[in-house]
């Protein structure tokens, strides 16, 4: 199967985050692959978690704790992005060479997606529902998982959506809301039951609690930390989370 043109487009224009995923592999550590590449140890989490998300399969195997902050490997398809970037990377230098106008890269660099959500997923639009002057966009994110966009009917049209088209959900970390895994989903709005990961305290601000879904990828939601200590949250745990389907925005590859 190919490589998805959205996870292509992302690491095309990110290197430093292919920069990790080579020093995951050679070094075994993301404590030591993130000071390598540049990045905290927190960003490297970011990095791989954005990653894993827009693959169909995770490009990184890990294992939370241990002296040298976890130990980390690339799976079988994060190997195969890697001799994917090195040929891309040779494809970008014969595109240098044929740019009639520098102008012309300039215009590909402003085309080219950047959002500052921290949730962003990949599905498969499965149904469209009318509901007035809004439509209501199911995704299918595999392993059984699913969620509900609501957009405009224009929006609809100008990303061409239908069955089978490959979409990016994003959502702000702000707009998640948390719950106990076996409570009711709140009315009308999208539930998915996943696994908390890691539980990251602020003393200035929000908790940032980060689940793992079934499909492989992983939303980070910020709740008020009364509320997390509420839920009894903690790696290990599981957690439903809800939010609104209108605080879900979608993308396509241009």
């Amino acid at each position: 199967m190919p490589l998805p043109s959205l996870l292509t487009q992302h690491i095309a224009r990110r290197p430093q985050r292919i920069t990790l995923l080579q020093h995951i592999a050679e070094q075994g550590s993301i404590t030591r692959a993130a000071k390598a590449a540049g990045l905290s140890y927190k960003g490297a989490w970011d990095a791989i978690d954005e990653l894993n998300n827009l693959a169909h399969k995770p490009l990184v195997e890990r294992a939370v704790g241990g002296k040298g902050g976890g130990g980390a490997r690339l799976s079988e398809e994060g190997q195969r992005v890697l001799r994917l970037y090195q040929r891309l990377q040779a494809l970008q230098a014969q595109v240098l060479e044929a740019a009639e106008d520098v102008s012309d890269l300039d215009l590909l660099s402003r085309l080219m997606l950047r959002t500052s959500a921290r949730n962003q997923l990949q599905g498969t639009v499965c149904g469209i529902t009318a509901q007035g002057r809004n439509d209501l966009i199911d995704l299918d994110l595999g392993a059984g998982l699913s969620l509900s966009a609501q957009i405009t009917h224009e929006s609809t049209d100008n990303l061409e959506l239908a069955a089978g088209v490959q979409v990016l959900a994003l959502i702000k970390a702000g707009w998640l809301r948390l719950h106990d895994a076996a409570g009711p989903v709140p009315t009308g709005e999208n539930g998915l039951v996943g696994r908390v990961e890691q539980v990251i305290e602020d003393p200035h601000g929000p908790t940032e609690v980060r689940v793992g879904l079934a499909n492989g990828q992983t939303l980070c939601a910020l709740e008020d930390a009364a509320r997390v200590e509420d839920l009894g949250l903690a790696a290990g745990k599981d957690v439903l989370v809800s939010f609104a389907p209108g605080f879900v925005l979608l993308g396509t590859p241009l």
